[in-house]
């Protein structure tokens, strides 16, 4: 019976369905965007959003505990070093499933699986770059002919100095 066992077993063995968690977990710490299916996608984000809490602490404690789960030493330290400080501030949900459609050989329901810090397009409360509609071009001529007009006060003062000794 199965009672009580909620999470999604993937059609796999459980040895293959850890090992293809850990596999995927990897590759997204490591390019901060995968796509997969949807119930793999799902079942991801119950795999590695304990894994980022237990980042935020870098104690060797929780470096042997996220080694256990992802089994690869430079994932590990790519996760404590740089996704840990990105997300420090955030209390939780640091990834995002976005639905993409269905996979045209078997009609699989696809989904991309990001860490939501990483997209600054997606991002809402990313500051904005000003946007200028003024010509690049003006501004450089502009500003040689600052430099220009720099320059030649700079040679009238050095000039007058001379002349006046």
């Amino acid at each position: 019976m199965r009672h009580g066992k909620k999470f999604n077993h993937l059609g796999r063995k459980t040895a293959h369905r850890k090992a293809m968690l850990s596999n995927m977990a990897c590759s997204l710490i490591e390019h901060k965007r995968i796509n997969t299916t949807l119930a793999k996608a799902k079942a991801l984000r119950q795999y590695v959003e304990p894994i980022i809490t237990k980042s935020k602490d870098d104690t060797t404690h929780n470096r042997r505990i996220v080694f256990k789960y992802l089994k690869n030493k430079y994932m590990v330290t790519e996760l404590f070093k740089n996704v840990a400080v990105k997300v420090a501030d955030r209390p939780g949900g640091y990834l995002r499933i976005i639905k993409l459609g269905n996979r045209l050989g078997d009609n699989a329901e696809m989904a991309m699986v990001e860490f939501v810090d990483y997209n600054e397009n997606y991002n809402p409360n990313a500051k904005k770059k000003k946007s200028t509609r003024r010509s690049r071009r003006k501004k450089s001529t502009a500003k040689v002919e600052n430099e220009t007009a720099v320059e030649t006060k700079a040679e009238e003062t050095t000039e007058e100095k001379k002349s006046e000794e």
